[in-house]
């Protein structure tokens, strides 16, 4: 390992810990303040940090927000402040209105990054909103060199952040770091990149496989690797959330169950809040999290990021985490499964063919 790729690193799953955390850093900052938000909320979370990055704008701080035009609506006067101190915001692919005006505008930048002074980097699951400070996340702190190589990536994807053209991001490769690699993914039918660095991670699975998302809507070539690796022996426990916000995909999730209790997968349900965390633990020796689910829109039509690697700490603190993730958890019944209603069925059929949109 290159042991100056981080100093210290820390992983919190409660964003109103982890929300304070990042004021603080934001607060301490002296040269930039560099973030990349799918949701940034016009409601009191998104006021805390607005102020905060006013008020660093007029220390003379250098403030950059990317911001995704369909997670976060353009408004002006909510945004207004930080730009009039001199700060920059500016909106991953504004809504256009055009004959392909779907699945164009489908293709979202869905990454959470927050960048202070190339010295600390948060990386994971959580946007900035009030309405999910109760919900159970996963983010990751950084703090060291390693925080220059995703400043070069955010300020690559802000100077792109007006292009429809997508192999302008084509340069966006993976990175080594010391013990850690950076996955950088875009839409794409073909490439995938972070789907496909799963495949080859639950192809290597020699012990267990521990997968925590909201969305699990995984394409036929994740479900047959799973079921290989479930086959030679490998534990597989998959963590869902009991009720995700979005229904309909719960709907067409549960549809898929009974596929993985077959193939001898574990199925948990996260039940005292929303479970919005995003990660991927192998054999408690390599990690994988960032903003991805794991669905077919995440790896298809998403700009996403994922931190892959085999710190020691980062694999110990995420296995406590997802042990206390599962003390909170109840397993599938796959008879309650099989006398869930009759329009659920219908609903999880009738979804199929718009799978790769939620």
């Amino acid at each position: 390992m290159n042991s100056k790729a981080v100093s210290e690193v820390d992983l919190y799953d409660d964003p109103v810990v982890f929300s304070q955390a990042m004021l603080d850093d934001i607060g301490s900052a002296r040269e930039f303040i560099f973030l990349e938000m799918y949701k940034f909320g016009h409601d009191s979370q998104g006021l805390r940090f607005r102020d905060l990055l006013v008020r660093k704008c007029a220390e003379g701080v250098k403030v950059k927000l990317l911001l995704d035009s369909w997670g976060t609506p353009p408004n002006p006067a909510f945004f207004g402040p930080i730009t009039s101190h001199g700060g920059e915001v500016r909106y991953f692919k504004k809504i256009k209105f055009f004959l392909d005006f779907f699945t164009k505008n489908h293709r979202r930048n869905h990454r959470k990054l927050l960048i202070i002074d190339n010295r600390i980097t948060y990386i994971g699951s959580a946007n900035i909103t009030a309405y999910s400070l109760s919900w159970r996340e996963l983010m990751l702190r950084l703090e060291g060199p390693i925080a220059g190589v995703f400043r070069k990536s955010f300020l690559e994807s802000f100077r792109l952040y007006r292009k429809y053209i997508f192999n302008k991001f084509a340069y966006k490769r993976a990175i080594h770091y010391g013990e850690f690699e950076i996955v950088q993914d875009l839409p794409s039918i073909y490439r995938q990149r972070i789907k496909k660095r799963y495949e080859r991670l639950i192809r290597k699975a020699r012990k267990e496989i521990i997968i925590e998302s909201p969305y699990f809507l995984p394409g036929y070539k994740l479900r047959r690797q799973l079921m290989l690796a479930a086959r030679r022996g490998v534990i597989i426990k998959i963590i869902l959330p009991l009720h995700s916000d979005v229904r309909l995909v719960d709907l067409l999730r549960d549809k898929y169950l009974g596929f993985y209790y077959d193939n001898k997968m574990e199925i948990y349900y996260y039940r005292p809040n929303n479970l919005h965390a995003k990660c991927m633990l192998i054999d408690n020796e390599t990690f994988a999290l960032g903003s991805a689910n794991f669905d077919y829109r995440s790896f298809r039509y998403l700009h996403e990021i994922a931190l892959v690697g085999t710190h020691q700490k980062v694999v110990a603190m995420l296995k406590e985490h997802l042990e206390e993730t599962l003390r909170f958890s109840v397993e599938f019944n796959h008879h309650n499964w099989l006398k869930r209603p009759l329009l659920e069925k219908v609903f999880g059929w009738l979804l199929i063919p718009f799978r790769h949109l939620f």
